[in-house]
């Protein structure tokens, strides 16, 4: 899965990078949050970023503010990696749109559980859109019948808004796509069917 890093301190943008990679991930590291935003707002961006809070240029919420205005059907995970520890520094990232908010120093290992529960959370937001978009393309192709129909008590036609009468199968097959295939209920066949056939047996 592709990550971005943003960090202007050389040694942990270039520390994530290695460790990211032998982890698995297609990694992108800037130095600035102006570049960071360039990437996050190109086609196919990162589902994953690492930003710094502190960074020339656009700070690392500033970032998030400008990636969560942009609607998008795949939201992507963002974790502030900062040294501000205080829990308004905290509550204060979270609110920008943050994902999640990780202190430096930080432990190798909690990061990497973040992240793999960040990578989890976009493969289902994925699966779910995927799902979405086929029940909508589904729906598109579904034509219901609704609402009072006027039918003729005596040759059960139906009308139309049109004002139009048309056969039961006619208008059922243009508003909608099932497909009649004929037989005989049980009842007719004891009433109509049986009797011609005695009739034919007969003559």
């Amino acid at each position: 899965m592709k990550i971005l890093i943003a960090d202007d301190d050389d040694s942990i943008r270039v520390l994530l990078q290695g460790m990211l990679t032998e982890w698995g991930y297609d990694v992108i590291a800037v130095k600035d949050g102006g570049r960071a935003w360039e990437v996050m707002r190109a086609a196919d961006p990162p589902m994953l970023a690492i930003l710094d809070w502190n960074m020339p240029g656009l700070t690392g919420p500033d970032v998030i503010r400008k990636v969560r205005a942009v609607p998008s059907p795949y939201p992507p995970y963002l974790l502030l990696l900062t040294a501000k520890d205080r829990q308004d520094d905290v509550n204060e990232g979270l609110r920008t749109g943050a994902n999640d908010y990780i202190t430096k120093p930080f432990d190798y290992d909690e990061l990497r559980a973040r992240l793999n529960a960040g990578s989890r959370i976009v493969r289902l937001q994925s699966e779910l859109s995927a799902r979405v978009r086929e029940l909508e393309e589904a729906l598109r192709h579904v034509r219901r019948l609704q609402g009072m129909l006027p039918i003729c008590s005596y040759c059960k036609k139906i009308r139309d808004d049109r004002n139009y009468w048309h056969g039961v199968e006619e208008y059922i097959s243009s508003c909608s796509e099932a497909l009649f295939t004929h037989g005989v209920c049980p009842d007719c066949y004891t009433r109509y069917v049986e009797p011609q056939i005695q009739k034919v047996r007969r003559s």
